[in-house]
């Protein structure tokens, strides 16, 4: 089987894939500024796969993203195995939508509010408590995020944000009890991580944040399954946070294209071989 890992070439998830292929795959890194497709009989495409793993999701214009889910849509459709599919790695990494959908799902999620216009977002700012988290829509590993408590404070990162045309995305503040839970789903398996910072309450890993080993309990396994499923993920990374004063537990948010450098040596299990076990099974099935 010939696998294509959309990464950076010098990554080291692809060193960890391609360990875990050993002689029994042809795996080779492309990067996604790489993808080219010419249209005339049929539709071609400059890289030949039986399965494409995007390994990361990098920064563009709106045609370049555009054009790239466009890329994988189509050879998809050819038949080529996708993890994930471009239509879960476009809900998950909008967090709007990804949090649209998990709530759809009837799962629990923090009060959001999204707007792009100031008065819209003191609005939103004062309904959720004036003590928000705010978020990119578009980011990950934990940046870009601020905590804002005075009317002051959201004001002029408020306008900040108008000002680069973004969209603003906040969201209530959940006092953790010091840390938060990534769950790392694979199909139908679950594996946990605790991340503690006791610097911050950022817990990102690669913000300062800790692993710890993590038992994963019946009623989180149930969630994060279904979490991945709203947003159509077979490989997806989960965020859990409790609230310390009500116990509630909320999703965070969904990563179609997670990471899992930290759970692996956390956890001691070897995802990238379970990954590449996971990719031939599901090959098999296509090919029945």
């Amino acid at each position: 089987m010939r696998i294509v890992v959309l990464c950076n070439p010098d990554s080291w998830y692809f060193l960890d894939l391609a360990r875990a292929c050993g002689s029994r795959h042809d795996i080779v890194p492309m990067s996604f500024e790489a993808l080219a497709a010419s249209v005339s009989l049929g539709v071609k495409f400059n890289l030949e796969a039986d399965c494409i793993v995007a390994r990361t999701m990098p920064a563009g214009s709106l045609e370049q993203i555009v054009f790239r889910m466009d890329c994988l849509g189509q050879l998809q459709a050819r038949g080529v195995l996708l993890v994930n599919s471009p239509r879960a790695i476009e809900a998950a990494v909008d967090k709007y939508l990804s949090l649209a959908l998990l709530k759809q799902s009837g799962l629990p999620v923090p009060a959001t509010f999204v707007c792009q216009n100031l008065s819209a977002a003191m609005e939103g700012f004062h309904e959720l408590g004036e003590d928000v988290v705010v978020k990119p829509i578009f980011g990950s590993l934990g940046r870009g995020l601020s905590r804002l408590q005075t009317k002051d404070q959201a004001v002029e990162y408020f306008r900040g944000l108008i000002d680069d045309q973004r969209v603003i995305y906040q969201q209530k503040f959940i006092a953790h009890p010091g840390y938060d839970v990534r769950l790392l789903v694979l199909g139908d398996r679950v594996w946990g991580m605790k991340r503690k910072n006791p610097l911050h309450w950022i817990t990102n890993i690669s913000q300062g944040g800790v692993g710890e080993v993590y038992q994963v309990g019946s009623e989180e396994k149930e969630l994060a399954l279904r979490a991945a499923n709203a947003v159509g993920a077979h490989f997806a990374g989960v965020d859990l946070i409790t609230d310390s004063r009500t116990g509630d537990q909320f999703i965070l948010e969904v990563n179609a294209v997670p990471g899992w450098k930290a759970i692996a040596r956390v956890t001691g299990v070897d995802i990238a071989g379970e990954l590449i076990s996971e990719i031939e099974y599901l090959r098999k099935c296509s090919t029945r």
